[in-house]
């Protein structure tokens, strides 16, 4: 009887505690803000792995917040055009865009040392500078004039040479060629004696097939394939000197930021940097599936080629001094350019034992 009066008084006081707590928790719960933002890309809605990227930003930022963050995802062309999200983000028209930093040099030419540098770092050295190197408060630096929070969210790793209609067999066939190419990598063709086309992705297939262009690079076999360029071009070159360790980024409206509560602000700078882990692994395994489909079921039709050596080489004093130039355009680049080769200098020390070897000799 004691026992079961017991059982009956503790019942009632932890009933009665859990109500209070109901109580009180309830009004916090209910006094929540919810938002919802529009997110635009540079990316064709067929790219799984690039504008998947934006999706599955959207989801984290949803699924972490409990549903108080929603963002809606539009693809390159359906809100705005692929090139106008930075001034779309920047007007407030939209909160957030995701696309790749070189694509704004008109804006700022310090912008593209944050998405690509030729003969630079790797994805993993570039999130080493992000994270760890300096790069990312440098980057917050560039954008801080535009009312923008840039984040890494993705990468591509490194990238393919590109498609070409006709072979690469030394410097002089980069001689009057019309490449789609973009950012510092463009600038190098350039001066190799290339005309450089820039388009976004939607473009590239029918400016390659009709001739326009005579040569193009996006990615690698996975995005390649669904743009349709193995249809245009026979000759697939690697490896992608331009661009080692393509970063991509989400940019953000300061002040919709600002206006977010902190733990909604920690959320999506965690959902930026989950994403941006989850973007190379799937480019790794999707791109490796997607090379083996080119060697076997695209075998006659298609070549997957190494750039000849010297190519190689001559292309590198040429990206150096192109480097170079560009920093010379802007303070600020060229702050960002100095940043970026000291940083480089201390990653390739250890690379040079780590990495480069490992590669070089037992993984091959």
């Amino acid at each position: 009887m004691e026992r079961r009066r017991f059982l009956v008084k503790t019942g009632g006081v932890l009933a009665a505690a859990g109500a209070a707590a109901a109580t009180i928790d309830a009004p916090n719960v209910i006094a929540q803000p919810k938002f919802q933002w529009k997110m635009v890309t540079t990316w064709p809605p067929g790219l799984a792995t690039l504008h998947g990227a934006a999706l599955r930003f959207a989801k984290f930022c949803d699924d972490m917040s409990g549903g108080r963050l929603k963002i809606q995802v539009f693809a390159a062309g359906e809100l705005v055009p692929a090139f106008g999200s930075f001034d779309a983000v920047v007007g407030g028209n939209v909160e957030v865009a995701h696309s790749a930093a070189y694509y704004w040099a008109g804006k700022t030419p310090a912008c593209q040392w944050f998405s690509a540098v030729p003969y630079g770092l790797s994805a993993q050295g570039m999130n080493a500078w992000f994270y760890e190197g300096g790069g990312l408060d440098l980057w917050e630096e560039v954008y801080k004039p535009f009312g923008l929070i840039p984040r890494p969210c993705g990468s591509t790793g490194t990238q393919m040479a590109g498609w070409f209609k006709r072979k690469i067999n030394s410097m002089a066939d980069f001689k009057g060629l019309k490449m789609r190419i973009p950012g510092l990598g463009g600038k190098v063709v350039a001066k190799a004696g290339g005309t450089i086309v820039l388009l976004p992705g939607g473009e590239i297939y029918p400016a390659l097939e009709r001739g326009v262009v005579d040569a193009a690079e996006w990615v690698g076999p996975e995005d390649d394939m669904k743009l349709g360029l193995h249809n245009a071009a026979r000759y697939n070159y690697y490896p992608g000197w331009h661009e080692p360790g393509t970063a991509l980024e989400a940019f953000l409206n300061k002040k919709a930021v600002d206006a977010l509560p902190a733990d909604l602000r920690a959320i999506v700078d965690h959902a930026c940097q989950a994403d941006n882990i989850a973007v190379l692994a799937d480019y790794n395994v999707k791109n490796a599936k997607g090379l083996i489909e080119l060697q076997t079921k695209f075998k006659g039709k298609v070549e997957v080629l190494p750039l000849p050596g010297d190519v190689l080489k001559a292309l590198k004093p040429l990206a150096e001094d192109t480097l170079e130039e560009e920093a010379a355009r802007d303070p600020l680049a060229k702050k960002v350019h100095e940043a970026f080769k000291k940083f480089r200098g201390l990653y390739n020390a250890w690379d040079k034992v780590s990495e480069d070897p490992y590669q070089r000799y037992v993984a091959s």
